[in-house]
């Protein structure tokens, strides 16, 4: 296993790089550092921007409209996006829904749906937890009962759905029997959320901003062309959508960022004019962090080295999982230390506009407002997408035998 990068790949990383720096839409970039909340228009502007160098669908076969890059590139390619600060792709479209169409979907559901994926024309949200269903997602009950003509009429709810106040569609796990095991009795179905019954109801987060929703659905007719494979058997595509979700959590690049902005604000006076970087014990956590933050990146490439001579992650992704949100979560608990009394008036004031360091009166450095959001979102990263709980359990069922 060679970890090291060859000259053509870093010659690719320095390609994406110079993207990053002149192509880009640099304003999604500032309002990144400004830590605003990107609406659907930067959302989609920034996907827009990947695809017009075919950049965008990393994941997705050549055949289907992918990049073809092998697992290095891609690697490089997340690397440089995060050190820039752009924002990652919204997930729920382009790594989640389409692998399950080109995978499971029938041709007319390829032509269908596929295209404006690609483009970013459509934005998808993601129907899994409910309620009562969260880690237990076997047990969901949002049901879906045949119609006269062929279809389904879908009523119940989902929570903590990503984005669906912006979305154009939704693709959800629902109960269309009881009968055997639960998992078989879950459909994959495509819902247009401007259907007739759909209700979006907005969460807002502890980090004061608005990214999670409940969506309820009161007698909705979905059309059996709309059904992804075969009823019945949405447990076994769930599962493999889930192999594309749990890879993505390393984030070691923007990790790796938000190290060296704690490293440049430990040297500088904080309100009282002390100096962290002064503290033994601070410093201390701050190394304990660095060496973790270094261990998952090993662990990540060894997964990549892995996948590149064909082998899957498999179970082993849940490794990853793990591994990093306890990292992210460690990384936020030192930058809400620095952030201090900041903090306080950085959630109450989250929606002013005056967070850039350069602006005179601005109330506090941008980075205290950013940093502080992360802590309280990060809480959330090792309960969302399978809690920690839960794939240590499958770490060790699956990868240790026990």
């Amino acid at each position: 296993m060679d970890l090291n990068f060859s000259s053509a790949e870093l010659a690719f990383r320095d390609e994406v790089r110079a993207f990053f720096a002149s192509e880009y839409p640099q304003d999604i970039l500032a309002k990144r550092r400004r830590g605003q909340t990107l609406d659907k228009d930067d959302l989609q502007r920034s996907e827009r921007a990947l695809a017009s160098r075919g950049w965008l669908a990393v994941n997705w076969p050549e055949a289907e409209g992918g990049t073809g890059w092998n697992q290095t590139e891609k690697y490089l390619f997340d690397e440089e996006l995060e050190r820039a600060g752009a924002p990652s792709v919204v997930p729920m479209g382009l790594l989640y829904v389409a692998p399950v169409i080109y995978t499971f979907g029938t041709e007319a559901q390829k032509r269908r749906f596929l295209p404006s994926i690609l483009d970013s024309t459509v934005f998808w949200a993601q129907g899994y937890s409910e309620p009562e269903a969260g880690s237990d997602l076997a047990s969901l009950q949002c049901r879906a009962e045949r119609d006269d003509a062929g279809g389904y009429r879908v009523t119940g709810s989902k929570i903590w759905t990503s984005q669906a106040h912006y979305a154009d569609w939704i693709f959800c796990l629902v109960r269309t029997s009881t009968e055997d095991r639960p998992q078989r009795g879950i459909t994959f179905l495509t819902i247009d959320m401007q259907s007739p019954g759909i209700r979006v109801e907005p969460i807002v987060t502890i980090d004061g901003g608005h990214h999670l929703n409940a969506v309820h659905f009161d007698d909705v007719r979905v059309p059996e062309e709309n059904r992804i494979g075969e009823e019945g058997m949405g447990w076994t595509y769930a599962k493999y959508l889930l192999t594309h979700e749990r890879t993505s959590y390393a984030h070691i690049a923007g990790k790796k960022a938000s190290m060296a902005r704690i490293a440049r604000i430990m040297r500088e006076p904080d309100a009282h004019g002390g100096v962290l970087a002064e503290d033994a014990d601070f410093v201390r956590r701050y190394e304990a962090v660095r060496i973790e933050l270094e261990t998952l990146e090993a662990t990540t490439l060894r997964t990549l080295a892995s996948v590149s001579t064909g082998e899957a992650p498999g179970d082993e992704s849940s490794i990853l999982k793990v591994r990093a949100t306890e990292v992210a979560q460690a990384i936020t608990e030192l930058e809400l230390e620095l952030a201090g009394w900041y903090g306080l008036r950085a959630v109450r004031d989250r929606s002013r506009p005056d967070w850039n360091d350069g602006n005179a009166g601005a109330f506090a450095p941008s980075w205290t407002v950013t940093g502080v959001a992360d802590y309280f979102f990060a809480r959330a990263q090792s309960i969302y997408g399978g809690s920690n709980e839960i794939q240590k359990n499958v770490i060790a069922k699956q990868v240790l035998g026990l």
